[in-house]
């Protein structure tokens, strides 16, 4: 077994592991804006979607408990309480299967952009859509954040578990472009969009990866929120659609200095100065 670096003991039932949120649950996965309807899940979605979770969750337990390379899809099944059958259906891999549960913190950040609605100023969106959904505004919250310091440090040692992470980033990005392109109008360069969504992913995905190698606290400085924030700034700071990035004070991040020095003037430039250590 490869080593494995301690996380939290106890595990809550209703799991909150995920790429960009920290409230992931059933009832919120699988939400993207390209899929949005007003027509219900069937029974039968329901129940594939729960037991999708489910799955999704034990495997997640027993990586951060064992480490991948100490957990096999028979552990995974039956921590879940399904056939072996049972999880091949959903799964190709072990490492697949925390997944929908990477992916359902996505969906839920690109639904909280989305609800800033057209003509929404793009950098405070993003911003206040990114802290929002990386806060770990409770108990529960700062544990499912934790989890997922355990789950990108088991990825760090296990190149399947890291290309699945780098799987659902990818996915996240395609479908961020649909949600920019609808704020933006149909003006707004492609060529913009496509950049302005890798920045938004990439800063997101560089935050958790950055944060997890260390052991700073899930809230305030340091936290995932606080270094994703300074991320989106360094990363748009030269993009014509969302250059400004750092010109409104933004959401509270957590950090307590995350508008300092650059966002005062409300210049590209100046966040990054801002943002030097």
């Amino acid at each position: 077994m490869s080593s494995f670096r301690g996380t939290p003991a106890t595990v809550r039932p209703s799991g909150t592991f995920c790429q960009s949120c920290t409230s992931c649950t059933f009832g919120r996965r699988g939400r993207s804006l390209r899929t949005v309807s007003t027509k219900p899940p069937s029974l039968t979605e329901r129940r594939k979607a729960a037991t999708q979770l489910d799955i999704a969750r034990a495997a997640a337990e027993l990586f951060t408990e064992r480490g991948p390379d100490g957990t096999t899809a028979e552990d995974i099944a039956l921590r879940a309480g399904v056939a072996l059958r049972t999880f091949y259906r959903y799964f190709r891999s072990k490492q697949d299967a925390v997944a929908p549960l990477l992916a359902g913190g996505a969906d839920r950040w690109r639904d909280q952009l989305a609800a800033a609605g057209p003509g929404a100023r793009l950098p405070e969106a993003l911003e206040r859509s990114i802290a929002e959904s990386l806060a770990a505004e409770d108990e529960e919250a700062a544990e499912g954040v934790l989890w997922t310091r355990g789950l990108l440090r088991a990825a760090a040692e296990d190149p399947a578990l890291r290309a699945v992470w780098y799987r659902v980033n990818q996915e996240s990005e395609e479908k961020l472009r649909e949600v920019l392109a609808g704020l933006a109008g149909p003006e707004t360069d492609p060529l913009e969009i496509r950049l302005a969504a890798a920045a938004a992913t990439d800063a997101i995905r560089i935050a958790l990866e950055t944060w997890a190698e260390t052991d700073a606290p899930v809230r305030g400085e340091g936290s995932p929120a606080a270094l994703a924030v300074r991320c989106l700034r360094e990363l748009m700071g030269g993009m014509r659609l969302l250059g400004d990035a750092s010109a409104g004070a933004g959401p509270d991040d957590g950090s307590g200095d995350g508008s300092r020095d650059g966002s005062q003037n409300g210049s590209g430039d100046g966040s990054r100065a801002g943002s030097v250590e």
